[in-house]
């Protein structure tokens, strides 16, 4: 969603139209041999995504993908920390994927832009998915001197949404869509227009553009076969969805901090379900907010709670 960032991890479902029953991809390249339990897969022949199938035959479409597969299968420690929090947050950005009608592969465009952390680049772009000051009022994200919810993630992801579908209606085309949040939609179209081509892989892009769809594509063939990448899920702690309630704000609150006590927790609990909150007040003007609590079963909690 910005040029000249992105976030470096180390460095599913299929789309609305793809029946459950296709595979993902094939299974040849997925056998390994006893001797070598630890060897990275070959590719496969094909593989899907967002519904379409994407056929790995063509040298220069290979090397592409087995390079971002190769960089983030080996830098395992940042991958494990991605698997983590990908437990706790893929479940609410799938469900607000499948409302805005867009596919559940782009869970993956998340992780590749943020590394599912409230990143901030040195270009100004923030949050899960890396929105620009700009581009986050465009699609209705409030940016003020106490909020900014590029880092409200439901928010954020809407406006994501958003973005992608008017991206597919004006590209017509999925893999476009997705190198249209690094390129812009403007960009893509030009690199298009000038060399005669109408599709991703034969087009020549920046070298960021040129790595952005294949990063994607890895982290889907990663986390859709882990066991084949030494990724052994049943001996990683995975965090847990944070469980919550939630309090609608209908008056200002002059002192969040005071606020947080009143409520058995503590500024930093507060900020941590809430980090588009970003400074010890919150004036209610023309709307209202929802803050976000732990649940009584969750444990956020004070630390002398743990003391008792």
């Amino acid at each position: 969603m910005k040029r000249g960032f992105l976030f470096t991890v180390g460095l599913a479902l299929l789309g609305c139209t793809q029946p459950d029953t296709t595979p993902n991809v094939s299974t040849k390249a997925f056998i390994q041999t006893p001797d070598a339990p630890q060897s990275i897969p070959n590719l496969p022949e094909y593989m899907y995504f967002a519904g379409e199938k994407i056929i790995l035959e063509d040298e220069d479409i290979i090397e592409r993908l087995d390079r971002e597969v190769l960089t983030n299968a080996y830098y395992q420690s940042a991958t494990i920390q991605i698997f983590k929090r990908a437990n706790r947050w893929f479940p609410l950005i799938e469900r607000i994927l499948k409302e805005e009608h867009i596919p559940t592969d782009f869970k993956y465009l998340a992780v590749i832009e943020s590394g599912l952390v409230q990143a901030v680049s040195p270009v100004g772009a923030q949050g899960f998915w890396q929105f620009m000051p700009y581009t986050a009022k465009e699609h209705a994200l409030e940016i003020s001197s106490e909020v900014d919810e590029r880092l409200h993630i439901e928010k954020s992801t809407r406006a994501a949404c958003a973005y992608l579908h008017k991206a597919q209606d004006t590209l017509k085309d999925w893999l476009l869509a997705s190198a249209s949040y690094n390129r812009g939609i403007g960009g893509v179209r030009q690199d298009m227009r000038w060399q005669g081509t109408s599709h991703y892989f034969d087009t020549d892009q920046n070298s960021e553009t040129a790595r952005y769809v294949f990063r994607i594509l890895a982290f889907k063939l990663i986390f859709e076969n882990p066991a084949a990448y030494g990724f052994d899920l049943n001996r990683i702690e995975l965090y847990e969805p944070y469980q919550t309630k939630s309090v609608t704000i209908r008056e200002s609150i002059p002192n969040l901090a005071k606020w947080a006590i009143e409520q058995g927790i503590n500024f930093k609990i507060l900020t941590k379900l809430n980090p588009w909150l970003k400074s010890n007040k919150l004036t209610i003007k023309n709307k209202t907010y929802q803050l976000l609590l732990p649940a009584e079963s969750e444990n956020l909690k004070p630390y002398k709670h743990y003391l008792q």
